[in-house]
C-alpha cells in the first residue's frame, strides 16, 4: 500500500466513525485535526532502518473539538493497515477510562478491520501470587517471616487513615494477615483477577506493597506460578491488543524493558502531553531517605541467608560496609540537621543548594555513601543474578530461589536510591542539577530526605524519548502559551527535532458571545499577600452571594483557601465545598446533586481542579480565579533553572515564569464553558492580567472572551487587540 493510500484509509476510518455517531455536528477543527496526523505519519518508517523517517505532530485541540475521536480513528486504521500498533499515553486515570469505556469500544464498533484494545499498568497494580502463598502459608513452606512491612514506610495517607476512623481497633499484623488470607481466598476462587484497582476497597499501601509483583522482586519466566501470574496474564492480553492505553510515567519507566511496544515499531499518541515535562523530571529524578534507617540492620542478614541457601558465600564483608553504608548516611542527616537549623527553626523545609554545590561538609559522606552503596549493590546483583540463572536451569529450585530473588529485591530500591542519588548529588556539570534537602513532620516523626534532578526536560525527552519514536501525535487542549508553541516545543525538547510541526485547532464555541471574562482591579497589589487576600476575599465573597446554581473557585495555595473557607458566613457554609474535605468523587456528587435540585454550590479548590474537570452547563456557570496562577517561587527545580538561566544572561521570568503560568492560566479558564450551548464568565481578581505586559501576553492566549474591567463595582468593556 503506498503512503498515499495510507492516508487516504486513514480519513477514511475518521469518516467512517463520524458518520456512524448519532447527533453528530461537523466540526472543522476535528477534520483539520484527522487530515493533519493522516498527512504526516502516512510516510513514516517503522523497525529497523538506516535512515528512517519520522514525524511528530504537535496538535493543539481547544474545548470540545473531539480530539480523541480524531487521533484514534486515524491512527488505528493507519496501525492496523500496516500490522503495527498503537500506544495512546495519558496523563489522567479519567482520560484512560474514558478512552477504555466510550471512545475506544465506539470505534471498534464502526471500523471495518476488527482490533483489540487493552489497558497497561505497571507491575505494582499487581498482586505476585508467590508473595502471597508464602504469607498465607499455601506454598510449599511456610514463609511468613521472609516478607514484612516496610518499618522505615510512612504512615498510610490521610484518606486511608480517615477511612479507617471509627473502625473498631485491629492490630496492624493481624489486618494484614486477614488481608492476605482474604486476597489469596479471592485469587484462588477466580473472584479476583489480582489486579489491585479491581478490589472493592483500596488496602493500606503500606500492606500492598509486601505483595506487589515489583520488577526487583520478580523472577519472570523462572519462577514457578509463571503461567498463573496476575501481571504476566495481562501483560499477555496485552500483546495481543493492537491498541494499548498506558500514561506518561509507564512509558517513560518502560523505555528498553519491552513491557510496551518499541516506539520505533509503533504510532504513538500522547494525549494530555503538557504533562510530559513535569513526568521527565520525575522519572530521572532521585531520592534518599537520611532518616529511615532500619533496613541497613536487615540487608548484611538478608546478603547472607540468601548465599547460604544457595550454598555460596559472600565474598565483601557486607557487615562492615553495611554499618559504614548506615554511618555515613547518619553522618549527612546530621550536617543536614544542623544546616536546615541554621536556616530557620520550622521542621517542615526545603532547602536547595545554590548552583548545585554541595556543601563541603558533605562531600566526603556522600563519597563515602556512594561507594558503599555501590559495594553493597554489586553484591545484590551478583546474588539476584545468579539466583535467576539457576531457577532458569533448575524447574525444581525455582520456587526457593525465586522466593530468595524476591527477598534480595525488598531491599533493591532502597539500595538503589542510595546508589543513584549520591552519584546525582556529587555530579559536577556545566548545566547544573537542582540538589535539595527536605525536612517535613506530615508522619508525625521529623524525617530528613536528600534530592537531585535535571533542571531541563527538554534535553531528557530528546535524548531519551524522542531518538527512540518515529511517528507520534502530541495533543491537548493546552499546549500553547501567549499564543505560541515555542515554550512547549522547548520544553519537550521538540524544538531542536526537524521533523516536528504544530497545529492549532480553534473550538468549535463562540466564546465572544458564549462567556465573558471579568477582570477585578483590586487596590491591593497582588504581590503583597495579605492585604491582596483582605480585598480578593471580601470581593469574592461577595460574588459568591450572587451565584444562582454551579461555581468553581481556584486558588493559587492552601493558605489563600484556608482564608476564604475561615471567612465564610453561615450561609455561605452551607454552599461551599472544599477540596480535600469529601473524595473528589463524593465532592463532585454534592455539587451536581445540590445544582439539579435547584440549590447553588460552590466547589474550593486548586491545581488539580483546574484541570479535567467538566462541568457543564449549570454545574459551573462561573469561574472564579482568586491570582494568577504563578508557581509556587520555591520549587527547588525552578529555581535552580532560573538561577542557571541568570547566570548565562538569560530572564527566567520571561522565558520560563509567564509561558509555564500562560499554560495554567489556560487550563483553568477552559472549566467555564464546556459545550456548544454553555453560558458563562470567568472572573479574575489578579488586575495584573491587564494592567502589565505580560499579563496581556498571558491574554493572548486565551479563547476570545469578551473581556471586561471592574472598578469600584463599574464593569467596563475592555478593547483587546
Amino acid at each position: 500500500m503506498t503512503d498515499q493510500h495510507l492516508a487516504a484509509l486513514s480519513l477514511a476510518a475518521f469518516d467512517q466513525m463520524v458518520a456512524a455517531t448519532p447527533g453528530f455536528r461537523s466540526r472543522t477543527g476535528q477534520r483539520e485535526m484527522a487530515e493533519r496526523i493522516a498527512a504526516e505519519l502516512h510516510g513514516i518508517t517503522l523497525g529497523d532502518h538506516a535512515d528512517p523517517t519520522q514525524a511528530v505532530t504537535v496538535i493543539q485541540a481547544g474545548t470540545g473539538v473531539g480530539k480523541s475521536a480524531a487521533y484514534l480513528s486515524t491512527t488505528v486504521a493507519m496501525a492496523l493497515a500496516r500490522k503495527t500498533r498503537v500506544v495512546v499515553s495519558t496523563a489522567t486515570v479519567a482520560l484512560q477510562e474514558q478512552l477504555m469505556t466510550k471512545d475506544l469500544p465506539a470505534l471498534a464498533a464502526v471500523l471495518d478491520t476488527p482490533f483489540v484494545f487493552a489497558l497497561a499498568k505497571g507491575r505494582g497494580r499487581y498482586v505476585c501470587k508467590l508473595k502471597l502463598e508464602r504469607l498465607v502459608g499455601t506454598g510449599d513452606e511456610d514463609s511468613s517471616e521472609l516478607f514484612g512491612v516496610d518499618e522505615d514506610a510512612p504512615p498510610p495517607p490521610i484518606a486511608y487513615a480517615k477511612q479507617l476512623k471509627g473502625q473498631d481497633w485491629q492490630d496492624p499484623e493481624e489486618r494484614r494477615m486477614a488481608l492476605y488470607d482474604t486476597l489469596a481466598n479471592a485469587l484462588a476462587a477466580g473472584r479476583w483477577d489480582g489486579d489491585r484497582d479491581s478490589l472493592a476497597e483500596q488496602p493500606d499501601p503500606r500492606d500492598w506493597s509486601t505483595v506487589a509483583a515489583e520488577r526487583h522482586t520478580c523472577t519472570a519466566r523462572h519462577c514457578p506460578l509463571f503461567r498463573s501470574c496476575s501481571y504476566y496474564n495481562a501483560r499477555t492480553l496485552l500483546a495481543q491488543a493492537q491498541v494499548i492505553v498506558a500514561n506518561h510515567d509507564l512509558v517513560l519507566a518502560s523505555l528498553g524493558m519491552k513491557a510496551l511496544p518499541d516506539l520505533d515499531n509503533c504510532l504513538v499518541v500522547f494525549d494530555e502531553g503538557h504533562h510530559l515535562p513535569a513526568v521527565a523530571l520525575d522519572q530521572f529524578s532521585g531520592a534518599m531517605d537520611l532518616t529511615g534507617l532500619r533496613w541497613l540492620d536487615k540487608l548484611p542478614k538478608t546478603l547472607h541467608e540468601v548465599a547460604e541457601k544457595m550454598g555460596v558465600a559472600v565474598e565483601q564483608d557486607v557487615i562492615t560496609l553495611a554499618q559504614q553504608l548506615k554511618t555515613a548516611l547518619l553522618d549527612a542527616g546530621r550536617i543536614s540537621m544542623d544546616l536546615l537549623r541554621g536556616v530557620t527553626a520550622s521542621y517542615d523545609i526545603v532547602h536547595r543548594f545554590p548552583d548545585g554545590v554541595l556543601p563541603e561538609a558533605f562531600i566526603d559522606p556522600m563519597t563515602l555513601i556512594h561507594g558503599h552503596a555501590s559495594g553493597l549493590s554489586e553484591v545484590l546483583e551478583a546474588l539476584g543474578a545468579e539466583l535467576k540463572a539457576r531457577a532458569k536451569e533448575d524447574p525444581a529450585q525455582a520456587a526457593q530461589n525465586s522466593v530468595q530473588y524476591a527477598r534480595l529485591g525488598q531491599m533493591a530500591p532502597k539500595l538503589n536510591s542510595v546508589v543513584g542519588t549520591s552519584a546525582m548529588l556529587l555530579a559536577h556539570e556545566a548545566q547544573p542539577m537542582a540538589k535539595w534537602l527536605k525536612s517535613d513532620t506530615s508522619s508525625g516523626l521529623v524525617s530528613l530526605s536528600a534530592h537531585a534532578c535535571p533542571i531541563v526536560p527538554g534535553d531528557l525527552l530528546r535524548h531519551h524519548l524522542w531518538l527512540q519514536v518515529r511517528g507520534a501525535v502530541v495533543t491537548s487542549a493546552s499546549l500553547t502559551s501567549c499564543g505560541s508553541f515555542d515554550y512547549f516545543l522547548a520544553e519537550t525538547g521538540l524544538d531542536q527535532i526537524g521533523h516536528v510541526t504544530t497545529l492549532a485547532v480553534d473550538s468549535p464555541f463562540d466564546y465572544h458571545t458564549q462567556g465573558q471574562l471579568v477582570v477585578v482591579e483590586t487596590a491591593a497589589d497582588p504581590r503583597h499577600v495579605e492585604s491582596f487576600t483582605r480585598e480578593m476575599v471580601a470581593a469574592l465573597l461577595a460574588d459568591l452571594r450572587e451565584v444562582p446554581h454551579g461555581a468553581l473557585v481556584l486558588f493559587t495555595s492552601r493558605v489563600q483557601m484556608r482564608a476564604a473557607v475561615d471567612a465564610l458566613d453561615a450561609t455561605l457554609l452551607g454552599v461551599v465545598l472544599v477540596q480535600g474535605q469529601l473524595s473528589r468523587a463524593r465532592l463532585l456528587g454534592s455539587h451536581m446533586a445540590r445544582v439539579e435540585a435547584g440549590q447553588p454550590s460552590v466547589i474550593f479548590g486548586m491545581q488539580s481542579f483546574g484541570e479535567g474537570l467538566d462541568l457543564p452547563g449549570q454545574l459551573c456557570e462561573t469561574v472564579f480565579i482568586t491570582k494568577l496562577p504563578f508557581a509556587s517561587p520555591s520549587d527547588p527545580v525552578e529555581e535552580a533553572r532560573s538561577e542557571w538561566l541568570k547566570r548565562e544572561g538569560r530572564d527566567p521570568f520571561a522565558e520560563l515564569v509567564v509561558p509555564a503560568t500562560g499554560i495554567r492560566l489556560l487550563q483553568w479558564t477552559g472549566r467555564a464553558i464546556r459545550s456548544e450551548t454553555d453560558q458563562a464568565r470567568v472572573v479574575c481578581y489578579d488586575k495584573r492580567l491587564l494592567a502589565t505586559s505580560y499579563g496581556r501576553r498571558m491574554l493572548q492566549g486565551l479563547p476570545p472572551y469578551a473581556v471586561l474591567r471592574r472598578v469600584r463595582g463599574q464593569t467596563l468593556a475592555v478593547a483587546v487587540s
